[in-house]
């Protein structure tokens, strides 16, 4: 894998995905900016790494995350070649039992805040031929009743890689990985509750032709392959499932 030497933030890095996609590209050799809300939990990734690590303590939604966190990028690590962006929010529920403002606020962390950190990055982005990896979910391109607010930002993120992908070619290459059921922390904040969350629970499992979870370390080295200049060059506006056969 040639990713070393380069310079990739990744939001959401704290737990779940994120930490395995930050410790999986320090393992590569990258020089990793940790974006999440809290600070403890950025700090036990980074002492995690052998390799140095830069922590940034921000909600992606604020409005001056995005200056913040490619500011702290360039100024540990002097350039800025990939951006990860893998914090994500969810909220399931039927729409005639859960607020628009649910939707609103997945809104706001699974498209806007990607949107935000994009813009404010491209430069530099487009000055080393860069890329974008986006972590959506194979719920943006499933029906999902029960959790359609969710899918829909997911949905939106999917739609917007592959817009991107043209629009930023060929200085930029843009793609995403949609993964399947993997057991991380997202689960616990969804709003169901204990029996709603084991039903889902076992619901997707019976869906998925490899009959487990996936593990969040799958889904990092799919990241990382498409950071990698060598391996993923000519590879833009792909969709990439990582899901056990769940979209099959």
């Amino acid at each position: 894998m040639s990713i070393e030497g380069l310079s990739v933030v990744v939001t959401g890095a704290g737990t779940g995905i994120g930490r395995s996609i930050a410790e999986r590209a320090a393992r590569s050799g990258a020089k990793v900016t940790l974006v999440g809300r809290r600070a403890t939990a950025l700090k036990e990734v980074a002492a995690s790494a052998s390799e140095a690590m830069e922590a940034v303590a921000v909600d992606v939604t604020d409005p001056d995350a995005p200056d913040r966190i490619v500011a702290a990028a360039l100024g540990r690590f002097g350039r800025l070649d990939a951006i990860v962006n893998n914090a994500g929010l969810a909220r399931f529920g039927p729409v005639g039992e859960t607020d628009v403002a649910e939707l609103t606020a997945m809104f706001e962390v699974n498209v806007r805040a990607p949107v935000a950190l994009i813009r404010a990055a491209l430069p530099h982005l487009e000055a080393g031929r860069g890329s974008i990896v986006n972590v959506t979910s194979v719920g943006g391109a499933l029906s999902m009743p029960g959790r359609s607010y969710y899918g829909a930002t997911k949905a939106a993120l999917n739609s917007m890689t592959r817009s991107l992908a043209r629009e930023f070619a060929p200085g930029v290459r843009v793609n995403a990985i949609l993964p399947g059921p993997v057991d991380t922390p997202l689960w616990h904040g969804t709003g169901m509750t204990d029996d709603e969350e084991q039903a889902l629970r076992d619901g997707l499992l019976a869906a998925t032709p490899m009959a487990r979870f996936g593990e969040g370390d799958e889904i990092a080295g799919w990241v990382c392959n498409l950071i990698d200049p060598e391996l993923s060059g000519w590879v833009t506006g792909a969709l990439i499932p990582v899901d056990g056969g769940r979209t099959a």
